[in-house]
């Protein structure tokens, strides 16, 4: 192997583990989490029959509906909210709060409702709120809300349903 060769296999290897550590710089290694377990498991195709394709679109594949596209948003009466997806209470009407934003929203969930993860889709860490029954997908949690929480839980309405008092 001639020295020309040889510089030219070392320059190559070190650009190419120099390109290699530059595409995966600011890339976490963090282990991979066990999947969440839930009281009610069912198979995809079984969750497909269950639900609407709009509901199976947020609630199993963390879908967002189009803002003010909810008939829950003008939903002013006495009663409760309930996860689509297994019909969990989830959030109270007393709650409910006019946000703004196009997603019924509420300053507090019902107690032992719902499990918060993050989630970074969109390149920024947001609080995921989903069902604590079923695994559902619901929405976000914000910072923004009204007293005496200051929460905004910006709920799709495709993955609630209501039940009058």
């Amino acid at each position: 192997m001639t020295q020309t060769s040889s510089d030219r296999r070392t320059f190559l290897t070190i650009a190419g583990a120099g390109t290699a550590g530059f595409a995966l710089w600011g890339c976490s290694a963090q282990p991979a989490e066990a999947a969440e377990r839930f009281e009610i498991q069912l198979t995809d195709a079984e969750w497909r029959k269950r639900l609407s394709p709009d509901a199976y679109d947020v609630l199993r594949k963390e879908g967002t509906e189009r803002p003010y596209s909810s008939a829950l948003n003008g939903e002013h009466r006495a009663g409760i909210f309930r996860c689509g997806g297994c019909a969990l209470p989830a959030f109270s009407s007393k709650t409910k709060f006019e946000s703004g934003t196009g997603w019924p929203s509420f300053w507090q969930p019902l107690p032992n409702a719902v499990r918060n993860r993050v989630d970074r889709t969109l390149g920024m860490a947001r609080t995921e709120v989903h069902c604590r029954r079923c695994g559902g997908h619901l929405g976000h949690v914000f910072d923004d809300g009204p007293k005496p929480t200051g929460k905004r839980y910006c709920m799709n309405g495709d993955a609630l349903t209501f039940k009058p008092a």
